[in-house]
């Protein structure tokens, strides 16, 4: 198994720019392991595959509007993005600027709290301190992180939130959930569909490409996560009960298959709080997971891997080239797929 056995062409003229309206009528291709051929409809429309009892896993993860700015003591500006909290005031970071070296001190615009540089952390990451807690501050005055591949502004930022986010700290959306609205969720209630909420916090690694040329040397950094005796038991009876457990996007099937390594016999999860590493490649058995919900990822990335070792990497990049084909939206603000 090699990187560039995850490789693939994207035109970028492919790469979505702009949500859209309403979020359930983005497309929807269907992967269903046991046919040949894809289906295509649109996302409003997923609940013609999902079955009563069924149990979607979603991350209720909210985004840190954590991009902000500050100012040298020479009037230069930097740019600040949070990736991870370590304690109340002290924070893995992302700088844009020159000569940010350990003990630099610098003033956040908008009358924030200074910022110190503690340590360099390697190539633009630092870690940095706070004179006092820095999240009301974020809300005040911080801006979206959008991905770098996104150039047009965004001119409503909660459309960069899914509509059931509720835990402040990612670094980025979780966004096989961007599809879901209000009207959506309650169909599908209706229709005997149960949901799980899971926290992961979405950190920006997450995305990066593999640089190694064998994906299994690649350190994929943790991400905080948890899932809860209530959506535990929830999960567990769905699995026992006929009903299958579909993850909505990869943070959630990171989620579902860490707590199934804390299962006890009989049941598909146990309970969960901290910090998860699991790097899903082909190869992985899964354990908990029945059914995926995920956008179209980047090439080389950790992302990609893993819905490669869920439905199969020729399946998949078949899948992608077809999606290519059919005009659909990729990445971020991008279209979606449900495996099955």
């Amino acid at each position: 198994m090699k990187t560039s056995d995850f490789d693939y062409a994207l035109p970028v003229e492919r790469i979505a720019q702009t949500p859209v309206e309403p979020r359930h009528a983005s497309r929807l291709l269907v992967l269903d392991r046991a046919r040949t051929e894809n289906q295509h409809t649109t996302f409003l429309n997923i609940g013609d595959f999902l079955h009563p009892g069924d149990v979607l896993v979603i991350n209720q993860t909210r985004v840190l509007p954590a991009r902000i700015f500050a100012r040298k003591p020479t009037g230069g500006r930097v740019e600040l993005l949070l990736l991870r909290r370590l304690d109340e005031s002290t924070w893995e970071t992302l700088v844009g600027g020159k000569g940010l070296s350990a003990g630099k001190i610098l003033a956040l615009e908008k009358d924030g709290p200074q910022v110190e540089i503690l340590e360099n952390l390697g190539g633009s990451r630092r870690l940095v301190r706070f004179a006092q807690p820095v999240e009301a501050y974020l809300l005040r005055a911080g801006h979206m992180p959008l991905p770098p591949y996104i150039h047009t502004p965004l001119a409503n930022p909660e459309r960069y939130q899914t509509v059931y986010s509720r835990q402040l700290g990612s670094a980025a959306a979780p966004t096989a959930g961007l599809h879901f609205t209000p009207e959506l969720i309650e169909h599908l209630k209706q229709q005997g569909i149960r949901f799980a909420e899971v926290t992961l916090h979405v950190g920006l690694d997450t995305f990066a490409p593999v640089t190694e040329d064998d994906p299994e040397t690649h350190h994929i950094h943790t991400e905080w996560c948890e899932l809860t005796p209530g959506a535990a038991q929830a999960i567990n009876e769905a699995g026992q009960h006929g009903g299958r457990v579909v993850a909505v996007g990869t943070t959630s099937a990171r989620t579902l298959e860490t707590a199934a390594l804390r299962a006890a016999p009989g049941q598909r999860v146990g309970t969960f709080s901290g910090a998860t590493g699991l790097f899903i490649l082909p190869g992985f058995q899964f354990k908990a997971v029945d059914a995926l919900i995920t956008n179209f990822h980047l090439p080389r990335s950790t992302l990609l891997m893993l819905v490669s070792a869920f439905a199969g990497r020729e399946r998949i990049l078949a899948a992608y080239q077809e999606a290519v084909e059919k005009n659909y939206r990729f990445y971020s603000f991008g279209d979606a797929m449900l495996i099955v």
